[in-house]
């Protein structure tokens, strides 16, 4: 069975945006977006709440922007034919290898990890994993902790009141003193 995934860069006090919107501190350096790259390759579908998706809409055409270095080109070749599941009340359709919604998240969750498929199933966006975390259907939190402190924003990890076991399935630390935690929920 799939694995269903919530991977994210962090500040180190838990925000993956900060007050004012911004997550510029989340920009990696060279090493950690080959690590990045080489995450994107075991990810088989990617499922995004409505701001994710538009954030990530830039590399659906980037291979165009000529300013993009081999790291950035290969990101995007391997971004932009990944399907892609959108969860939006708001929009009316989206592009490239994407979709929208036809059901709840679980609902998805369960029709993805039943049909055939390579990779894991992937969630970006806070508000998208905070409901498949209530719902406890997320299987491994990866966390890409950023030596910065932002003082609030968007939260990281939902604030409920569930308790969840978990399990440290590797960290690595990079030299530019993002450290990377991977863990998987504890059955």
């Amino acid at each position: 069975m799939r694995s269903v995934t919530y991977s994210m860069g962090v500040s180190l006090d838990g925000y993956i945006v900060g007050p004012d919107g911004d997550f510029g501190w989340t920009v990696p350096d060279e090493d950690v977006f080959r690590f990045w790259i080489d995450e994107i390759r075991g990810v088989g579908v990617h499922l995004l709440g409505r701001r994710l998706y538009e954030t990530m809409l830039y590399w659906e055409t980037a291979e165009q922007d000529q300013s993009l270095d081999d790291a950035e080109l290969e990101w995007a070749a391997l971004w932009k034919p990944l399907p892609k599941v959108v969860f939006s009340t708001t929009l009316s359709a989206v592009r490239g290898h994407a979709r929208l919604a036809s059901g709840g998240l679980a609902e998805e969750i369960e029709r993805l990890r039943a049909e055939p498929g390579e990779g894991d199933i992937a969630i970006g966006g806070a508000t998208l994993a905070a409901e498949a975390a209530a719902s406890g259907l997320i299987d491994e939190y990866r966390v890409m902790v950023h030596p910065v402190l932002v003082g609030g924003g968007i939260p990281y990890f939902p604030h409920r009141e569930r308790r969840v076991d978990l399990e440290l399935v590797e960290t690595r630390t990079f030299n530019s003193g993002v450290v990377y935690l991977r863990y998987r929920v504890a059955r």
